[in-house]
C-alpha cells in the first residue's frame, strides 16, 4: 500500500509540474487530467472513496471537459511571450511561490503528524452525510457554483465569437 502512495504521489508531482511548464495549453490539461486520476488514486488509499469517486466525475471529466472545450474555442495556437516581466522577475517569483508552497506542506505535515493519534468525527466521509449536508446546509453555493460555471461557458463563447468576426 504504501509503495502505491509513493507512485501516485510521484506522477501527481510529474503530472502537477508538467501542468505548469508545458507550453502548449492543451497539452497542459491533459496533464491536468493525469493529475487528477493520480489524486484519486490516492483518495481511494486513504478509504475516502466518495471523494475519489467525485474527483474522477467532477473535475476529470465535467470540469475538464468544460478546459479543454475553452482552450479550443479560443484557438490558441503558439504562445505568446509577455515582454512586460522580465525572465528574472519570473524566476525570483517562482522561488517566492515554491518557498511559500513548502512552508504550507510542511505545515501541514507537521500538524498531520500531530493529531495522527487522533479519532475522527462520527459519521465522516460516509456519503449519506456528505449528501444530506451538500443538499440542505450548502444549497446555496452548490447553486451558485453551477450558475458561475454556465456564466463561464457563455464568456468563453461570446469571446471565441467576437475573435471570430
Amino acid at each position: 500500500m504504501q509503495i502505491l502512495f509513493f507512485i501516485l504521489g510521484a506522477v501527481a508531482l510529474i503530472s502537477g509540474g508538467l501542468v505548469v511548464f508545458q507550453k502548449h495549453p492543451l497539452r497542459s490539461a491533459l496533464w491536468l487530467i493525469v493529475n487528477f486520476f493520480a489524486v484519486a488514486g490516492i483518495y481511494l488509499l486513504a478509504h475516502a472513496e466518495f471523494i475519489a469517486a467525485i474527483q474522477v466525475i467532477v473535475y476529470a471529466g465535467a470540469i475538464m471537459v468544460l478546459f479543454l472545450f475553452v482552450i479550443m474555442l479560443m484557438n490558441i495556437r503558439q504562445p505568446e511571450a509577455d515582454p512586460k516581466i522580465p525572465f528574472i522577475g519570473r524566476k525570483l517569483a517562482g522561488i517566492i511561490l515554491a518557498g511559500f508552497t513548502g512552508l504550507i506542506l510542511i505545515y501541514g505535515v507537521t500538524k498531520a503528524t500531530l493529531t495522527a493519534g487522533k479519532e475522527m468525527a462520527p459519521g465522516l466521509g460516509n456519503t449519506e452525510s456528505i449528501a444530506r449536508s451538500l443538499f440542505t446546509d450548502y444549497l446555496l453555493p452548490f447553486e451558485v457554483t453551477s450558475v458561475l460555471l454556465l456564466v463561464a461557458i457563455v464568456g468563453a463563447v461570446v469571446l471565441a465569437k467576437s475573435k471570430l468576426k
